[in-house]
């Protein structure tokens, strides 16, 4: 956990009062809803279809249980007893009176939470892999790196009002878990050939209605260029970004108008000429970061203990359960553990106020107070002694978040679609859920194996439908609902964007359809260990599309 000293909280502080005065001159009509709007997007807060929604930053996807119990405070006092996870490591409130707002956000100052910057055309939340600091085939936590940026570009006065929003990642595995290509710049961390620690450096990635994969435009980059890097892309953007279509302002579309090379020529001249001075990081100052983050005292423990292997043999679902749900951690004897948001009938990212609590205590007791949040909509505890797991899975079957389906087809991202959202043209909710009646039988969605769903309820794409494995887009035809169908998406270190597959279909019929691709794969792939992404890369889209439409 990174601490965060009397700046940050008088930073926070303040804002929360500034927001109490907005929002007074608003209720009092002092302020239009015009005028008030682009006070409250800097705040994180947004008029929806029912309500104002409050979204709060969980930067780089870390919370400490103090945090997580005011996030069930939040939910339990001022919305309607839950709160939903986004795919962007945030939380969502749906139901907050704007009356109570700055009492909310006060709530969660006190424990260090905001939601500065969760909005608006700036720099979003940094985002990067749940397992950071802990996973095995990491090179160190990229969460230092996050953090670096998170304090430069936080109110920052030339990236404030930029063209279009900006997101930005850091990873440091080999396996992509912080879905690096889709961002609009991205830092992997990774060794030359001389062994010095760099990064490559991405940019113009993103989805909605004009999806693109980021380019590399710096195989590597020195640590101590992160800052001047992120300023030189920044101010690039600044310049060259369209201000006059909301369509075409993203760096993704300036990025491939200009070209990734025409780029990185213009980034690499900015860069240069500021590469030396006051941003080339002091190797003290990213000490003194990285010395802000708590790291637990860990017990010197065996792998694989006795007990844990006798749990395994006597209890068919804890093992079922261990081997979804449960990921190895680079110190020995101690696991992750991922808490699965998706329930058979439940809203995919969706936690109420008594389970985010139950967590809370979970993690102080087996997790060292320490939780985490994923870009797939779950949760983690991060630093779980193995020889705890029987104990653990108990607790989280009681309170609902033990569902064995990890990465399988059930465990579905989804936005909230039009149940929520004022920019949605379809639903997406009702229909993760049906997805997920149809394949309740854990025999046959481990049978199916790892396979990614992903619903986006209008072209923005906040479910990252264009990356599912099967990815599903809600469109409107006629004032009725109909969704489109792309197969063979992925958002790893290997990102492709999915394909159309044909036309769209009407909401009744989408279920049907993902159960016929089910059973496509199920004749087509070449052994039962062969991946449904593997299988549809041998085999192309057609065999698929010719079961969807065949009787359509």
């Amino acid at each position: 956990m990174y601490t965060y000293d009397a700046f940050d909280r008088t930073l926070v502080a303040e804002r929360v009062a500034e927001f109490r005065d907005q929002v007074v001159r608003r209720l009092s009509g002092e302020l239009t809803e015009e005028e008030f709007k682009p006070l409250r997007l800097m705040n994180g807060v947004y008029l929806q279809l029912h309500a104002y929604m409050l979204r709060i930053a969980i930067p780089y996807g870390t919370l400490s249980s103090a945090q997580l119990r005011m996030l069930a405070h939040v939910a339990r006092r001022y919305d309607r007893g839950y709160g939903h996870f986004t795919t962007r490591q945030n939380i969502q409130f749906h139901w907050i009176k704007l009356a109570e707002l700055p009492d909310a956000m006060a709530d969660l100052a006190s424990a260090g939470m905001h939601g500065m910057q969760t909005s608006g055309n700036n720099v979003r939340n940094i985002t990067t892999d749940q397992w950071a600091g802990v996973a095995p085939d990491e090179i160190e936590d990229p969460r230092v790196w996050a953090e670096v940026i998170r304090q430069h570009v936080t109110l920052h006065p030339e990236f404030s009002f930029m063209p279009r929003k900006f997101k930005i990642a850091v990873g440091a595995a080999a396996h992509d878990r912080a879905a690096l290509r889709i961002h609009d710049l991205a830092f992997r961390l990774h060794r030359d050939r001389s062994g010095e620690l760099g990064f490559e450096v991405m940019v113009g990635g993103g989805l909605g209605r004009t999806p693109y994969l980021a380019k590399t435009i710096k195989p590597f980059l020195r640590k101590r260029d992160v800052l001047s890097y992120v300023e030189a892309v920044l101010r690039t953007y600044n310049q060259f970004g369209r201000r006059d279509n909301i369509w075409k302002a993203r760096i993704k579309i300036l990025v491939h108008d200009l070209g990734p090379e025409a780029f990185a020529k213009e980034v690499e001249a900015e860069w240069l000429s500021i590469k030396d001075g006051p941003l080339a990081l002091d190797p003290a100052v990213v000490a003194d970061i990285a010395s802000r983050f708590r790291y637990p005292e860990y017990e010197r423990l065996d792998d694989n203990p006795p007990e844990l292997a006798a749990a395994r043999r006597a209890d068919r679902r804890f093992d079922t359960w261990f081997a979804n749900a449960v990921f190895n951690h680079k110190k020995p004897g101690y696991a992750i553990v991922t808490l699965s948001l998706k329930s058979e009938g439940a809203t995919p990212g969706d936690a109420t106020a008594s389970q985010m609590e139950a967590i809370a205590e979970l993690a102080d007791r087996y997790s060292f107070g320490e939780i985490r949040v994923g870009h797939e909509q779950n949760l983690a505890m991060p630093h779980v002694a193995q020889r705890d797991l029987p104990a653990v899975w108990r607790a989280l079957d009681g309170i609902g978040v033990a569902t064995p389906n990890v990465s399988l087809i059930s465990d579905i991202i989804s936005c909230p679609g039009l149940d929520y959202c004022s920019l949605a043209n379809a639903r997406s909710i009702p229909l993760a859920q049906e997805i997920g009646r149809r394949f309740r039988n854990l025999d046959l969605q481990r049978d199916l194996g790892r396979l990614h769903i992903n619903i986006s309820g209008c072209i923005n794409a906040c479910g990252h439908h264009h990356v599912g494995h099967i990815g599903i887009l809600g469109v409107e035809k006629n004032g009725e609902e109909f969704y489109q169908i792309t197969l063979g998406g992925k958002a790893d270190e290997n990102a492709t964007l999915g394909t159309l597959i044909g036309p769209s279909v009407p909401y009744a019929q989408v279920a049907d359809v993902v159960e016929d691709i089910a059973a496509a794969y199920l004749e087509l792939r070449a052994r039962p260990d062969e991946l449904f992404i593997d299988t549809l890369q041998r085999t192309g889209i057609e065999p698929f599309k010719e079961r969807v439409y065949a009787t359509r």
